[in-house]
């Protein structure tokens, strides 16, 4: 496959990234609030974020067609910029509801939702995640190697809601809800500052490792 097409195969992938995470978003802030499950309902909100950030990429994809990139560019930055607070307000947020739940001993009323959503989310993310390794080692593309690490964390995302969701249906008890909320606010936080510091660094790859967005 020449570089023409395996550009074209990033910027399908990008494409998929975003739909997939708007109808997991609406679908996943549905049951959330309608089963009162905190976890599910912070792994929603999370997915409308990562639209933000798979625009940029996808920004980013399509300058890559028309010629070789060193930086990121004007909207590419606000785009991390966007993303990284938004991030940020969704861990306060999330930390916030826990307390919330804790103090008024609230509870789902079920997650099953979240363990079909988390079962679809792990098998869409593990098969990008595969894929935009291969497109970025192709096209020799820190930038679409770092997206590709990025994909791992929304997987990881979707392991804890996997975990919470089966871990609560069995037990119910509610501070497994609350557990994994913090989880995501956790991850979230971390993904917020290392897209700001992206942005401030403007740099195309990922510097945390594998687990950035």
């Amino acid at each position: 496959m020449n570089t023409t097409k395996w550009l074209n195969t990033a910027l399908w992938l990008s494409i998929i990234t975003i739909v997939y995470n708007i109808v997991e978003g609406l679908v996943s802030v549905y049951f959330g609030s309608t089963d009162d499950t905190l976890v599910l309902l912070g792994f929603g909100v999370d997915s409308f974020v990562e639209v933000i950030s798979g625009i940029g990429i996808l920004h980013m994809v399509s300058r890559m067609q028309r010629a070789e990139i060193k930086n990121f560019d004007k909207f590419e930055r606000l785009a991390l910029r966007i993303t990284g607070f938004a991030f940020i307000l969704l861990a306060v947020g999330l930390v916030a509801g826990s307390i919330l739940n804790l103090v008024n001993q609230s509870k789902p009323q079920t997650t099953f939702a979240g363990i079909i959503i988390s079962s679809v989310s792990i098998l869409t993310m593990y098969f990008l995640m595969q894929y935009k390794l291969k497109t970025g080692k192709a096209l020799n593309s820190e930038a679409i190697i770092a997206d590709a690490h990025c994909t791992k964390t929304c997987l990881y995302l979707s392991f804890i809601l996997l975990a919470s969701s089966l871990l609560y249906q069995i037990f119910k008890i509610s501070y497994i809800d609350i557990a994994g909320s913090l989880g995501i606010a956790w991850y979230a936080f971390s993904e917020g500052r290392e897209s700001l510091e992206k942005a401030r660094k403007n740099q195309l790859s990922c510097s945390c490792g594998e687990n950035c967005h």
